[in-house]
C-alpha cells in the first residue's frame, strides 16, 4: 500500500495506527514509529515493514560519486563503543535524506569514518544541518543520512560536503580522497511525492532471520564486499561471529599494502546481501609451535582499490599449521537501519589455520 493512497482510504488516524511515522509539517501531529519485531534475533532479521526511496539526483564532484535519495523520517540505531542508542523520529521532522558515496574510478563505495555532512538551503537561507550518519541499510547498504526537519513545501538546495579521510589507503587509491568537496542537489519538496513512497508489511517473515534483497537504483553501488576468488593471495577461510562474515587472506608479499613482509588481510561483511562491515577494531594474534608470532597487534582500516574496505596487518611470512586468531573489541561503528540493529555487536574469537 501506499501511504497516500492509505489516507485517502483510511484517514491520518487510522494511518498512524497501522503504519507508522506520519505528519508532515503539521506540528500537531505527531510522528510514531513504525511497527517493530518483538523477540528479535541477535542477528540480521527481516524487519515488520520496509520503505521504499526515491532519488533526488546523482552527481560527480572530484573523486566522488555522490547520489541523494530520501524516504519517509524514520527510526534507526546509532553506536557509540559499545553502546547501542535508537533515534526515534521527532514531530517536526520532514524526511530522512540518504547520500551515497563511491570512487567515480572504480564504483568503490567509500565509508569514511566521519566528515559527510548535510546542509539544506531555501532562497539562501539555511534551513537544517546535520551531520549524515554513516549507515547500513538492508536496502540501501553503506549510506550516510539522518532525518531533516524542512520548511514546508517547496524549493531547497541540498549540499553533502565529504570532508576527506585519514583512512590508509593502497593501490591507485593512495593519497586519493584527502580534500574536501560539495555536491548541490536542488529539489522540491512535496508531501504527496513522499507519501507516494512504497511501503510493505512483511507478515510473518517478520522476525525470521535474513534480508530485504539490496535496491537496483540507478547504477548506485551499495557496498558489496569482493568475492572471495578476487582476493589477493591465500583465502585462509571463513569464519562468522556476531552474525558476520570474516574471510582472512595471506598475501606473501605485502608491499602493495605497505607491508616489510607479508600480509594479514580480512574482510568482514553482512550475511545474505554481503555488505561490507567498516569501522570495526579488530586484533590479529598468529602462533607456531607455542611461539607467538603476532600477539594481538590491531589491523589497520585501509582502503584499497582493489580489495575495498579491509582491515590488515604485516606479519612474518607465514607456515603450513600456523594458527591466525581474530578477536573484535570494537564493533562497526555505523548506524543501522531496522534488521541490523541487534547484529555485529558481540562477538567470539576466530580461528583460522594457514
Amino acid at each position: 500500500m501506499r501511504r497516500r493512497d492509505a489516507l485517502k482510504t483510511l484517514g491520518i488516524g487510522a494511518l498512524t495506527a497501522t503504519a507508522g511515522c506520519l505528519g508532515g509539517f503539521e506540528q500537531q501531529s505527531a510522528w510514531r514509529d513504525p511497527p517493530l519485531v518483538e523477540n528479535r534475533p541477535d542477528a540480521v532479521y527481516l524487519p515488520a515493514l520496509t520503505e521504499g526511496m526515491k532519488m533526488y539526483g546523482k552527481t560527480t564532484v572530484g573523486p566522488y560519486g555522490v547520489a541523494l535519495s530520501y524516504s519517509y523520517p524514520h527510526r534507526f540505531w546509532s553506536v557509540a563503543g559499545t553502546e547501542l542508542q535508537k533515534t526515534v523520529v521527532e514531530a517536526d521532522d520532514s524526511l530522512h535524506l540518504m547520500a551515497s558515496l563511491w570512487d567515480t574510478e572504480t564504483g568503490t563505495v567509500l565509508p569514511f569514518d566521519a566528515g559527510v555532512s548535510i546542509e539544506i538551503l531555501r532562497d539562501g537561507s539555511l534551513v537544517s544541518e546535520e551531520v549524515a550518519y554513516p549507515m547500513l541499510s538492508q536496502q540501501m547498504g553503506m549510506h550516510y543520512g539522518s532525518n531533516y526537519a524542512l520548511d514546508g513545501e517547496g524549493d531547497y538546495r541540498a549540499r553533502v560536503t565529504v570532508g576527506g579521510t585519514s583512512l590508509h589507503r593502497t593501490g591507485s587509491f593512495a593519497g586519493r580522497f584527502e580534500t574536501a568537496e560539495t555536491a548541490e542537489f536542488d529539489f522540491t519538496f512535496e508531501t504527496d511525492e513522499l507519501y507516494d513512497v512504497e511501503l510493505k508489511r512483511l507478515g510473518d517473515e517478520a522476525g525470521t532471520r535474513g534480508a530485504v534483497p539490496a535496491m537496483q537504483m540507478m547504477g548506485m553501488p551499495t557496498g558489496k564486499a569482493p568475492e572471495i576468488d578476487s582476493l589477493p593471495g591465500r583465502h585462509l577461510g571463513r569464519q562468522t561471529s556476531g552474525d558476520a562474515r570474516f574471510d582472512a587472506f595471506l598475501v606473501d608479499d605485502g608491499s602493495r599494502f605497505d607491508a616489510e613482509a607479508s600480509y594479514l588481510g580480512v574482510v568482514a561483511r553482512t550475511p545474505h546481501n554481503e555488505f561490507v562491515l567498516p569501522m570495526m577494531g579488530i586484533r590479529g594474534t598468529v602462533e607456531r609451535d607455542g611461539s607467538t608470532l603476532l600477539d594481538g597487534d590491531r589491523l589497520r582500516r585501509t582502503l584499497d582499490s582493489d580489495v575495498g574496505y579491509h582491515y590488515g596487518v604485516g606479519v612474518q611470512s607465514l607456515e603450513a599449521g600456523d594458527s591466525v586468531t581474530l578477536a573484535v573489541d570494537v564493533p562497526p561503528q555505523v548506524a543501522r537501519h531496522d534488521g541490523y540493529e541487534t547484529a555485529f555487536l558481540s562477538f567470539d574469537p576466530m580461528e583460522f589455520e594457514v
